[in-house]
């Protein structure tokens, strides 16, 4: 398995193809099929938002097999995607995770509207979601005065990806052990729907 500095270089080269519309070596032959049967080895795990406009494995320049994708409306941090992500690392290894949220995200949306604006009318599975992005937001709520709405959103989706972050790094015995050990690197990214752009952050 790659390191986790290697495996993010291979995923900055591969957003750099994306944008540049090189996208040929997605295609999947029955060969490439065929080699995947028995096993995988993805080097990289991703934690993304369900939106249909960021795809991992497209805006990451990737092919199949290539990266273990957890999707949730989001990318917020529960038990189900916590075990997913120790899964993929102690059984194949994986040395890479990466947040990855992007811009204009309906959850985080709908979270600042909740608090501006609290209603009854959503459905409890959709405040589950409201409920784990509001920690990391509420406190913006208290000084949005000096923020645009566009800022407010920004800072908004940012800081939903750092809290998810925090909470993988700090949310399993078996996520912290890995770090301690320098066997795993947890980061957060934000995909920019405008430029194609991800911007990864500081570690």
């Amino acid at each position: 398995m790659i390191t986790a500095d290697d495996a993010l270089l291979r995923l900055k080269e591969g957003n750099t193809r994306f944008r540049a519309g090189d996208s040929h070596h997605i295609e999947v032959d029955a060969l490439v099929r065929s080699q995947l049967v028995s096993d995988q080895t993805p080097f990289a795990i991703i934690l993304g938002c369900s939106d249909s406009r960021v795809p991992a494995e497209i805006v990451f320049g990737q092919g199949v097999g290539d990266l273990f994708v957890i999707r949730v409306a989001g990318n917020v941090v529960a038990p189900s995607q916590i075990g997913s992500i120790e899964f993929a690392a102690e059984k194949f290894g994986t040395r890479l995770v990466v947040v990855l949220g992007h811009s204009k995200c309906g959850a985080v949306e709908a979270t600042l509207e909740q608090l501006e604006q609290p209603t009854e009318s959503r459905s409890p599975n959709l405040f589950a979601i409201v409920d784990r992005i509001r920690p990391s937001i509420e406190p913006l709520m208290n000084t949005s005065n000096s923020y645009t709405t566009a800022e407010l959103m920004e800072r908004a989706v940012r800081a939903n990806i750092e809290a998810s972050v925090e909470n993988l790094r700090h949310g399993s015995e078996i996520l912290e052990s890995l770090i301690d050990k320098e066997e795993l690197l947890i980061v957060g990214a934000e995909y920019c729907l405008d430029s194609g752009v991800v911007d990864f952050f500081d570690r």
